[in-house]
């Protein structure tokens, strides 16, 4: 067993996870890609490299994020356009001044969450959100959050005049042959289950309570993927763009959105990314212009154009617990990302 697989076995021994799929890759290729595990802590079926994985919060950057980017390379969308342009909600004097800017680099101001799923579904839901108020002044404190992001879906639906599911399959997923890559999956599809939510295990319905509650569609959360097509969406990114002979985003666009949008000392985003920093989850090797993004259930992704390398890391970690083990998936994900940068010359061998 190499040192890799080591790692991998210590945390499904320690209970990390159940298993995984980790797939590492540059512009051009495929360096490495492999499945560890089981689908689920009570199962004995082997994960496989294309078992399908709930992204959770990597939603921000896989579908809602590029569906911003694709709205403003369109001409329908800026990115200092008040939000009240778009949403009455935000026409408040506490709101008025928030931004699409804002909402991408998590400076809106608004708070990290809602409670409103505990009392409400759907349209309902969506009004909650929507008129919850700012903990902080515009602009002036770094504050992840998954509103930031549900407004971010609604304000696609509103310029594209399209339901965001669609407009993301057909306009990103589509066109970079991403054909397991969806909200709300077919039942079909082998799919890693995660927790618990009503007496019954979500294989397939997202672990996250505001996607889930309302309708499996939503900005922060909800997308459902495998590696190698999670793969194709970060070698768009490597190649400027490009995907095959197709322009996916423009090399301008591409630019804009990696570079470093707000830097608190703490904090460094890109628009919708996260960016390297002090215990980040990409490790201590990769250079200050990478940039990724987790997701609650066990997932990252992370991107280095300077050294050319992307890394996807899928696993359900909260299919064992959704706060125990936290700690344990914060400190295996640096710890793999060093070791995969450190010895790439030697992966598949």
């Amino acid at each position: 067993m190499n040192r890799l697989d080591e790692i991998f076995d210590e945390a499904i021994r320690n209970g990390t996870f159940p298993g995984g799929v980790l797939l590492v890759g540059d512009h051009e290729k495929m360096i490495f890609e492999k499945s560890y595990g089981t689908l689920s802590k009570d199962s004995k079926v082997p994960v496989s490299n294309d078992t399908i994985y709930d992204l959770a919060s990597m939603t921000k950057v896989t579908a809602t994020t590029p569906a911003v980017m694709k709205s403003i390379e369109d001409g329908k969308l800026r990115l200092y356009d008040p939000v009240s342009l778009f949403l009455d909600e935000f026409k408040t004097d506490e709101k008025k001044e928030i931004r699409i800017f804002h909402l991408l680099t998590h400076t809106s101001g608004l708070p990290s969450y809602s409670e409103g799923w505990k009392y409400a579904q759907g349209k309902e839901l969506m009004k909650i959100v929507n008129s919850t108020m700012p903990i902080n002044p515009v602009g002036a404190k770094h504050v992840y959050s998954c509103l930031n992001f549900i407004t971010l879906m609604e304000i696609v639906e509103k310029v594209t005049a399209r339901k965001f599911d669609e407009f993301t399959k057909s306009e990103i997923f589509n066109p970079l042959g991403m054909v397991h890559t969806a909200f709300k999956p077919p039942k079909n599809w082998k799919i890693a289950p995660t927790s618990e939510r009503d007496g019954k295990t979500l294989c397939g319905d997202v672990d996250d309570e505001l996607a889930y509650y309302l309708g499996g569609v939503s900005g922060n959360a909800g997308l459902f993927s495998n590696a190698a097509d999670l793969y194709n969406y970060a070698k768009m990114y490597l190649n400027h763009g490009k995907h095959g002979d197709r322009n996916i985003f423009s090399k301008e666009t591409i630019d804009a959105f990696t570079c470093e949008a707000f830097n608190d000392g703490q904090n460094r985003r890109t628009l919708g990314w996260d960016m390297k920093g002090l215990a980040c989850s990409c490790g201590d090797l990769m250079t200050d212009r990478a940039f990724g993004h987790t997701g609650f259930t066990g997932t990252s992704i992370w991107i280095d154009p300077q050294i050319d390398i992307s890394v996807i890391l899928l696993t359900n970690r909260v299919n064992i617990s959704r706060r125990e083990n936290q700690d344990k998936i914060i400190r295996f994900r640096p710890l793999i990302h060093n070791y995969i940068v450190a010895n790439r010359r030697f992966l598949g061998e």
